[in-house]
């Protein structure tokens, strides 16, 4: 008897809400069609070491109910099996003796890299799927096509901002709130603008060379002090961590304990940037006479395996099912996308940057109205407060600096 054709499903990166809705929908599909099932424990971590026992058996029994949990049931993890061709081998031989004939990968775009690696180095003999995931909103989909997970992210994040915004009201005090958000500032913008909070800084508003901490800073001092001269003492300013990426080396060193990932890259998650940006500011307020409370806080991790809003769990679906879908029509070699409801495969070789062999990324748009309505509805020191005579005047009495030393102090901030 012709034993069936079998799919695995493997989860590489951080989690994100809504990754059990795709192994649901992508499992019930792929049985219905007389396809097996298995899910590869733990991202890359064991077939990279040449391990096929951490597998789980997915049927439609016990993947029904998921698309409404968070987390991940196969488990996930960063294991990059690139790292050495030694390991690269371990997970094509694994996969060959797991009888894998297709492959969905589900993750952001270090993923999506390995997800093209496998499909390249196979030859052909297994068919690959990636289903774009993270928080971060970084994948480059067409028209601002969010990845999966983001908006649970988001609401839930402007929730918890919500709650410090009046706790921060009530005691008279500030928060460095610091966000997810590798590279861009997606996150944390879509946070900041949907609560309102006092102010939103992303990478994105500093694209030419480094960011001098000293900038950041004065940034945040000056959102302070033009809130003491509108008589409150309290705000909220949302940070993406992807700004301590921006800094001088040298400054980055100062954090503790920053360590690289499996792909070489910072681990933001471990880097204290709202602590070091807590202090700086203090004691450059301090110089000025001002006496302030700020608490640092970070908000990440309650968010990625939170259960998903309705609309990542009818997102999640579409995307699994889409990816069985393109793969029993014989295709292989993309990222599926949902446009208009429909399947859209972009295909690996439209997503990876031809000169760095990467993942594009996609940044936040800094020349669009949706970015500038975000900074309209800010407190932040603008040109304008310091070209006006009577607003200056007011600003720097909030301070020991007379209207001169002010403007020269802040200019560097605009």
């Amino acid at each position: 008897m012709r034993r069936k054709d079998r799919l695995a499903i493997i989860v590489g990166g951080g989690p994100a809400p809504g990754i059990n809705g795709v192994i649901s929908a992508a499992t019930i599909e792929a049985c219905n069609r007389g396809i097996e099932v298995v899910g590869i424990r733990d991202g890359f971590k064991w077939v990279a070491e040449g391990d096929t026992v951490h597998i789980t058996e997915l049927s439609i029994e016990n993947s029904s109910r998921i698309h409404n949990t968070g987390g991940s049931v196969i488990g996930i993890s960063r294991a990059n099996p690139t790292s050495t061709k030694k390991r690269m081998q371990n997970t094509l031989t694994c996969l060959k003796k797991l009888r894998v004939k297709y492959l969905i990968t589900i993750g952001g775009d270090g993923t999506t890299f390995l997800a093209s690696r496998i499909e390249q180095e196979s030859g052909g003999r297994v068919k690959v799927a990636h289903v774009p995931k993270t928080i971060d909103n970084n994948m480059p989909l067409p028209g601002y096509i969010p990845t999966f997970g983001y908006e649970t992210a988001r609401h839930i994040g402007t929730g918890l901002v919500h709650y410090l915004m009046e706790d921060a009201r009530t005691t008279r005090r500030w928060y460095f709130v610091v966000s997810m958000g590798r590279k861009t500032g997606h996150l944390a913008m879509g946070i900041g603008k949907a609560a309102g909070a006092t102010l939103t800084i992303i990478p994105e508003e500093f694209r030419r060379g480094k960011l001098p901490l000293r900038k950041l800073v004065k940034i945040l001092e000056g959102s302070i002090i033009k809130r003491l001269e509108m008589g409150r003492e309290d705000g909220v300013a949302v940070l993406a961590e992807g700004l301590i990426e921006k800094l001088d080396e040298n400054e980055i060193m100062s954090l503790k304990d920053m360590k690289s990932d499996e792909h070489g890259r910072l681990r933001l998650s471990e880097a204290d940037l709202g602590q070091l940006l807590k202090y700086e500011v203090l004691k450059s307020l301090q110089e000025k006479g001002i006496v302030s409370r700020i608490v640092d806080k970070r908000i990440g991790y309650e968010l990625r395996s939170a259960p998903p809003i309705p609309f990542d769990a009818k997102y999640a679906r579409d995307l699994g099912y889409s990816a069985v879908k393109f793969l029993l029509e014989g295709k292989s070699g993309a990222v599926i996308s949902i446009q208009r409801g429909r399947k859209v495969p972009i295909y690996f070789d439209k997503l990876i940057d031809k000169k760095t062999g990467k993942v594009k990324i996609r940044y936040v748009d800094t020349k669009t109205e949706s970015f500038e309505v975000a900074q309209k509805y800010m407190i932040k020191l603008v040109a304008k407060d310091l070209l006006s005579r009577d607003k200056l005047k007011r600003l720097s009495g909030m301070t020991n600096m007379n209207p001169r030393e002010f403007k020269t102090y802040f200019d560097e901030a605009l």
